[in-house]
């Protein structure tokens, strides 16, 4: 909803005089906007905001529901009725031309039922759409469905109101809607938007059932208008003392105006009738001529028993008729409402007519100390806090303002603790923080803001805090600051914070006082923090720096300083006295100087010094005086200040009204006319003008602000009497408000002269134009808001310094015309600066470029009465308007005609500007005589000649002649280049058919001759040991879980398991336990796929020595998922891994297979992987990328390949410590490419130590280097040095041997570095290897024999190079695979043989005859669970390192792999991928064997349960003590609490499981203790 407005309200207190721009700045800084104050913005203007006490904030604009989390951030977004579209689309009927309270599209917004027993929070909402419909969601699932839904509930007009409140009434405790509404409006436009039915046109108030099948139309009640009462409009609903209030008041919608007092109407709060209980008026008119008739917002402070309302006179269409008293917040006592609410209603037909003829209705009258009086009001919203009543209201300026009420509900001084920037109104509700009272939700218009509730932090000392009385904030003794009690910390002491109800004399404070007649005492007085260290207090001379006490104490006693008095103390002129218990301290500084000149005791011991009474003589404090008349405390003078205290006069301070008339009326009488001007700023102005008569005979004249009624008025003496009829005051800097002006002469009775808004700084949105001449002159217009109180508008120039220009301002436009900077540079840019009063605000740049330039001209007639002048003018970026140009032709005898500008058109080489002549006789004589013409653009004036016929011809003449020679001339160039460029083309089509012939013949010839020379001798097989492997399978992206796991177990105490633990470990020993518990985990719908996995793994460790209990688990688990998918697909069951199951059957066969692994698959795998390797090295890769010639990934092939050559290296191993062996050979011949870098190179070198010993060389890749031996000279050979190749991007390029020109049998030597050696490189984006940035792919190569050889590489010329890899591995491929699907001694593995038999048996039980889903399941649980995870990742086995290189290549042959499984016929084409043809032929002899293999296992005898359970108790026993198994359990009881209400309600309806109830909250308890114990 929007409230009609105009800018003025509140800002803290004002300083005497006009404060410089810092200064203001920083004495408002508390009402800005900070971090802690998140912004949500709508789409669309808000409509109703709510907050739910646990399902966040919802707010509702145009037809969307968004729902918000506490601090503002946006969960989701429904439309009405869940209706297709977003909500950034408007909705199809156009907004209320005049808005009032509780005008929008969304007219309720409810949530009921929260915390109710067994019931679900709802949330019902209002809508225009449809009738008025309504619908009641899920508070925490917007995204469900409309539970129930009704039309005709609320008001289908977007200017109608609507109030309603849920509440539970009845037997049955049901929840009953009471609704308010305009139905009907009385406009025609409207009248086909929404008909309601006949019977409910004079529905006012309606009693809706919620819990049906639907919101019926039919009402359980309704009350009625009365005959001709008008139309209503409904503000707010609520309930209270058993009866629900609903305050309106009577408006005609046609016209816009009240037509009657604001009231309020008290039905029952009851189930299925409607009781009419009374109504009563309310009279919030005080201080208003007109009184206050219309209704803009409702609070009720329930804990007060009080109504608060904000109440506002008419103001008019323009906000002409606003004054400083239109609206008003009024506070009603709810009793004294029930108690005049009258059952004679003049606005419903109600069953009993108690009224009298002619009985005007009644008006309660406000609680007359609580009304505050404001210009502008929007909102309220009340509570009370600490028992004190707090009141937050919004104004139509943006601002948020709070008032405490005091302890007889009079109202304080609003402080303003927000303002919005943009000064948008604010809306109608405040809505406060359901969970946290510092926060209030602040709405204005498309925008919410989450506002701290106070700003504590302003007040900078503990009295200064205390003093302000405001009950949110209080004193942290901790941080020593003023802080909200939650920002306080630590929390759980109370006395560490001194709330309001304290008071100041709490505030710790140092005092100094005479203990003895020779000694001076100081310590510390009030409430002191709650410290465990000792006390320490020193008193230092600051002139010296020398101590003159120092004290100390235990933590329980304040510490005290003794200064003895001595005469030599009297020269002390000033101390510093410290108090500090650990990091906590409490400084004064007294000052002593000139004591004795003070005569009077306010004024001595204001400056520290003391009173000694008797002598009646101001004292240095350390000075003799009796201990009986020493006085340093002000109370003590009080007396004495009561009778000098003068009375103030009305020159200054507060003002008392003066109604007595003046001593001799018969005296000149004054008279005021006008005040200039009108508004001001915030900063205040220093020259305001008063006119009248008779100023210049007072001698006394003052200046009266009244602003909000209960702040202090302001009492400004006039600056200068002017004349008899001019006066002139400076004015001082407020907060935004309009203001009661009256002038006061002589003290006699105060002269209104209107009012006077203080308004916010201007502020600029747009300059345009944004770019003008050097020679100025044009109208340029700035846009913003409250342009009308600036001062100046100034242009600064950084040579020319401040320039002051003439303006022409209104609110929110400002013009003035562009000076000129003719002299200075051609280009410059200058800022535009308003100044208001001393301060100056930027208001954006302007651009000064070079004069227009104009390059002729044409006139040419239309007919004999008109003339059309053309002007052509340079293009430029000026932005020419008609008022800034004007055109003078001259003709004749210097006769002139002036030219009417018509447009301006911009074409590709010139800008030509159109004028016209009109209204002349004889426009062909002139045409002829006219010579030239003038143009004024601003201050710039040029003559433009005209172009002249002989030069026209003359063009057209050469023109002909010059085209004929550009012609040939083209035809002549064109041939000569097009036989060049053949030529060329010949040349590159001859090299590019030489380069395909002889990269297709080296691949076949290689595919036919060569041979990779397997190392069958690869030394021992580094295989990981079982806990790795393990942990690497369980959680294979979960690293972060490995080192807690692999502590040493073996000296873990047996008995040393905690008691909860070991209870934890019993329960889910219990079958049906832990099948209930993961059955209820899985429903959790923020149980995700990760914890799924998780819980699997902690699981099987818990459960590691308990291999034939987990096999029983997985046994239930895998019969409950068939039942599951049987329903749907049973070929999809175990296909992803979306189930605790699914992934404990992962980690079930990764246990019962790992000694297979090791034993019969390791070593083929190991050679495949080591194979692979050897063949990827043989040829280039490179080290950016890591793509390689040699690959069986068409993703990682290196087909941008260079010219290569092997070069043999005699390499020469420095003798080290590491490896001092006799035995070691020293010299070995590496072959290595000349493309390799230094780092590949260092790798085949370690690697060919490595082959020819045996053992590796004792020192890592990193601690190494290599040098080049050239007769005496050594060179350390590196992949970046000074001499690297630097392209022209700024990349560099890697050097290798090649770079270095290492040839065949050169010397390499490999010496072990000093220090600073890094650990692995990683190259950036700045590096290059082999694979070239585009821009230099064709330049590389321009100096060598074969020209754009790069240009016409294409990938495909290089795919037998997967065909080459493939065949270079394929034995060791095939061996692998045949050792995973082969039966060794006729004998499956025992964990294969076991499962795949208990698949067949449930396939039998579950009557499924179609072998290819068994066939399925068994391919899903065994080669896809486990065999492909263990082929793409070979360092879950080995102690090795997986390149991504490495891992695309294993992932072609795990794809062949499980394509062999595939029960379904591929049909590949020739377009198929690469990595699917590579194996393409080999498939059908793999599935073949797949399928032998499968019938081979079926075929084998069963085995029987004692055999598997012996192996299962083996397994167990060979990992006794691997896993810290205390951890997997603490893990699953994490699970466990998080969920524990949910498992425990599944667990109380599940027969049986009582025991395990009882036992789980026994473990509970045991965890709770253990936790309690840690914090102890």
């Amino acid at each position: 909803m929007e409230v009609s407005r105009r800018k003025a309200p509140p800002r803290p207190p004002r300083p005497a005089a006009p404060l410089p721009l810092l200064a203001y700045l920083l004495a408002l800084a508390a009402p800005s906007r900070g971090a802690d104050e998140p912004v949500w913005r709508s789409e669309q203007a808000i409509g109703a905001i709510a907050a739910s006490r646990a399902d966040g904030v919802f707010v509702a604009s145009g037809s969307c529901l968004d729902q918000l989390d506490y601090s503002l951030e946006h969960r989701l977004s429904r439309l009405y009725r869940d209706q297709a579209g977003n909500c950034t689309e408007p909705v199809s009927l156009a907004p209320p031309a005049r808005p009032r309270p509780g005008s929008s599209f969304s007219k309720l917004l409810l949530p009921y039922s929260e915390g109710a027993a067994d019931l679900q929070g709802l949330l019902l909402t209002g809508w225009t759409f449809d009738r008025g419909a309504c619908e009641v969601r899920l508070l925490g699932n917007l995204s469900h469905s409309s539970l129930r839904n009704g039309t005709e509930v609320v008001s289908c007009h977007p200017q109608g109101s609507t109030a309603g409140v849920v509440y539970r009434a009845g037997d049955q405790n049901r929840w009953y809607l009471a609704v308010a509404a305009t139905y009907v409006l009385p406009e025609p436009e409207t009248a086909s938007r929404c008909n309601p039915a006949a019977s409910d046109r004079d529905t006012a108030i309606a009693l809706k059932d919620t819990e049906g099948r639907s919101l019926a139309t039919e009402e359980l009640g309704r009350l009625k208008l009365r005959g001709g009462a008008g139309s209503l409009h409904f503000v707010d609903a609520f309930l209270w003392n058993g009866s629900v209030y609903f305050p309106y008041y009577p408006y005609n919608y046609t016209s816009g105006a009240a037509t009657g007092w604001p009231s309020m109407v008290r039905i029952a709060q009851s189930a299925k009738v409607l009781q009419f209980q009374g109504q009563a008026a309310l009279d919030c008119g005080h201080g208003h001529p007109d009184g206050r008739r219309l209704l803009l917002s409702s609070s009720l402070v329930e804990a007060l028993g009080v109504w608060a309302g904000v109440f506002s006179a008419a103001t008019g269409e323009g906000q002409e008729k606003r004054s400083p008293a239109t609206t008003a917040l009024c506070l009603f006592r709810m009793s004294e409402i029930q108690e005049r609410a009258k059952s004679c209603s003049w606005d419903f037909q109600t069953a009993e007519q108690n009224c009298k003829e002619g009985e005007q209705p009644e008006r309660v009258q406000p609680i007359a100390s609580s009304t505050l009086i404001h210009s502008d009001l929007t909102s309220v919203y009340g509570t009370v806090v600490m028992n004190r009543t707090v009141l937050f209201l919004g104004t139509g300026d943006g601002q948020l303002l709070k008032v405490i009420l005091g302890e007889n509900l009079t109202s304080n001084c609003p402080e303003v603790i927000y303002e919005i920037k943009e000064e948008t109104p604010v809306f109608y509700k405040l809505v406060p923080h359901p969970k946290k009272n510092i926060y209030i939700y602040l709405t204005a218009g498309k925008e919410v803001r989450r506002i701290r509730v106070a700003n504590c932090s302003k007040h900078k000392s503990c009295t200064e805090c205390l003093t302000a009385t405001d009950p949110h904030c209080g004193w942290c003794h901790s941080l020593q600051r003023c802080t909200f009690k939650e920002d306080c910390v630590p929390l759980d002491n109370y006395e560490n914070w001194l709330d309001i109800s304290s008071g100041a004399k709490k505030c710790p404070q140092i005092n100094l006082f005479r203990s003895s007649e020779d000694k001076t005492t100081v310590t510390v007085v009030g409430s002191l923090p709650p410290k465990r260290s000792e006390w320490k207090c020193v008193m230092k001379n600051l002139d010296t720096g020398r101590e003159l006490c120092k004290g100390r104490s235990p933590p329980g006693r304040v510490c005290t300083c003794n200064m003895p008095t001595r005469a030599t103390y009297k020269d002390v002129l000033a101390v510093n006295v410290t108090f500090s218990s650990g990091s906590w301290h409490l400084s004064k500084r007294f000052n002593f100087t000139n004591c004795s000149s003070f005569r009077e005791c306010p004024a001595c011991i204001g400056t520290d010094c003391a009173w000694c009474k008797s002598e009646r003589k101001c004292i240095h404090p350390f000075t003799a005086c009796d201990p009986s008349d020493y006085k340093t405390n002000q109370e003590h003078c009080q007396v004495a200040v009561e009778k000098r205290a003068p009375s103030k006069t009305a020159g200054g301070g507060r003002f008392t009204e003066n109604r007595s008339s003046r001593a001799n009326p018969g005296l000149q009488v004054f008279y005021v006319k006008s005040i200039e001007p009108r508004k001001i700023s915030t900063l205040g102005k220093s020259n305001v003008i008063v006119t009248g008569a008779n100023f210049s005979q007072a001698s006394n004249i003052t200046m009266i602000l009244k602003g909000t009624s209960t702040c202090d008025k302001d009492v400004i003496q006039v600056s200068h009497v002017l004349n008899d009829t001019h006066m002139k005051f400076s004015l001082p800097s407020s907060r935004k408000e309009m203001k009661d002006v009256c002038i006061q002469f002589d003290g006699g009775n105060c002269t209104s002269v209107g009012p006077l808004s203080y308004i916010a700084l201007p502020h600029c949105s747009l300059i345009y134009p944004a770019t003008t001449w050097i020679s100025g002159g044009q109208n340029i217009t700035i846009l913003g808001r409250n342009f009308d109180v600036i001062d100046n508008l100034i242009i600064s120039h950084e040579l020319k310094g401040n320039i002051n220009v003439s303006e022409y301002c209104m609110a929110t436009s400002c013009r003035f015309s562009a000076p000129s900077f003719k002299g200075s540079k051609a280009r410059a840019n200058v800022t535009v600066k308003l100044r208001v009063q001393e301060t100056y605000l930027d208001c954006g740049s302007l651009q000064y470029l070079e004069d227009p330039r104009f390059t002729g001209c044409r006139v040419e007639p239309e007919g004999d009465t008109e003339l059309e002048v053309k002007i052509q003018k340079e293009n430029d970026d000026f932005n020419i308007s008609k008022t800034d140009i004007e055109i003078t032709l001259f003709h004749g005898e210097n006769k002139q005609l002036n030219c009417s500008f018509e447009n301006i058109t911009r074409n590709q080489d010139l800008t030509i500007i159109l004028c016209k002549i009109k209204g002349i006789t004889n426009a062909n004589s002139i045409d002829t005589s006219s010579k030239k013409v003038r143009v004024k653009l601003g201050n710039l004036e040029l003559y433009v000649e005209q172009e002249t016929v002989p030069t026209t011809w003359y063009f057209l003449i050469v023109l002909p002649v010059l085209l004929v020679i550009v012609i040939f001339a083209a035809v002549g160039v064109t041939r000569h280049k097009s036989k060049e460029l053949s030529r060329k083309q010949s040349q590159q089509l001859e090299l590019l058919e030489s380069e395909l012939r002889k990269e297709i013949r080296d691949g076949f010839a290689e595919l036919q001759m060569d041979k990779l020379d397997v190392v069958d001798s690869f030394g021992t097989v580094p295989f990981l040991d079982y806990k790795h492997f393990a942990l690497r399978t369980f959680f294979p992206e979960s690293g972060g879980f490995t080192h807690i796991f692999t502590e040493d177990m073996h000296n873990r105490d047996a008995n040393d398991k905690n008691e909860s633990l070991t209870a934890l470990d019993a329960l889910i020993c219990n079958k049906s336990f832990l099948v209930t518990v993961i059955h209820t985990l899985e429903k959790q719908k923020n149980f995700s796929v990760k914890d799924r996995c998780l819980f699997a793994s902690f699981l099987t460790i818990a459960l590691q020595t308990k291999l034939v209990y987990l096999t029983s688990i997985l046994e239930v688990l895998t019969r409950d998922l068939m039942e599951q998918s049987s329903n749907m697909q049973p070929k999809l069951m175990l296909r992803r891994t979306e189930s605790v199951v699914e992934k404990l059957l992962t980690n079930w066969m990764s246990v019962c297979l790992s000694g297979f692994l090791r034993e019969t698959v390791g070593e083929p795998f190991y050679l495949l992987v080591t194979t692979l390797n050897q063949k990827i090295n043989k040829g280039p890769v490179d080290v950016i990328t890591c793509k390689a010639l040699y690959t069986l990934n068409e993703d990682w092939l290196l087909w941008q390949v260079p010219e290569f050559s092997t070069v043999a290296l005699n390499v020469v191993f420095e003798k080290i410590p590491e490896n001092e062996s006799a035995d070691v050979c020293r010299n070995i011949s590496v072959n290595v490419l000349d493309c390799d870098t230094i780092g590949q190179a260092k790798e085949k070198i370690f690697q060919a130590f490595l082959s020819k010993n045996g053992s590796p060389y004792g020192l890592q890749l990193n601690e190494i280097g290599l040098e080049l031996q050239v007769g005496t000279r050594q060179k350390e050979l590196l992949d970046i040095d000074s001499s690297s190749v630097i392209l022209e991007d700024g990349i560099t390029k890697l050097n290798t041997i090649g770079h270095y020109e290492i040839s065949n049998g050169s010397t390499i030597k490999v010496f072990k570095k000093i220090a600073n050696f890094t650990t692995d490189v990683e190259y950036s984006e700045d590096h290059c290897h082999l694979i070239l940035p585009d821009s230099e792919a064709f330049q590389d190569v321009q100096g060598k024999r074969h020209r754009g050889k790069h240009k016409f590489k294409v990938k495909e010329m290089y795919l037998t190079k997967l065909l080459s890899t493939k065949v270079a591995i394929h034995s060791v491929l095939e061996k692998l695979f045949r050792s995973i699907w082969s039966l060794p001694n006729s004998r499956a593995p025992f964990a294969i043989k076991y499962f795949f038999d208990f698949l067949d048996a449930q396939a039998e039980n579950k009557k499924i005859t179609d072998p290819d889903v068994v066939h399925i399941w068994k391919t899903n649980s065994l080669p896809l669970r486990f065999w492909v995870n263990i082929l793409k990742n070979p360092q879950f086995v080995f102690d090795i390192k997986k390149t991504p290189h490495i891992d695309g290549c294993l992932s072609v042959i795990a794809q062949a792999f499980m394509d062999a499984f595939s029960l379904t016929e591929q049909q590949l084409g020739k377009e198929a991928p690469t990595n699917k043809l590579l194996y393409a032929k080999d498939i059908p002899t793999y599935k073949e064997e797949v399928k032998s293999y499968y019938k081979a296992i079926r075929d084998l005898p069963p085995l029987s349960s004692s055999e598997m359970e012996e192996f299962l108790t083996q397994e167990s026993k060979k990992h006794e003590n691997e896993f810290n198994e205390e951890v997997a359990l603490t893990e699953i009881y994490k699970y466990i609490v998080k969920y524990f209400d949910e498992i425990l309600n599944k667990l109380e309806r599940e027969r049986g499981l009582e025991e395990a109830q009882k036992q789980l909250l026994h473990v509970k308890v045991l965890f709770d203790e253990k936790k309690k114990c840690k914090w102890m």
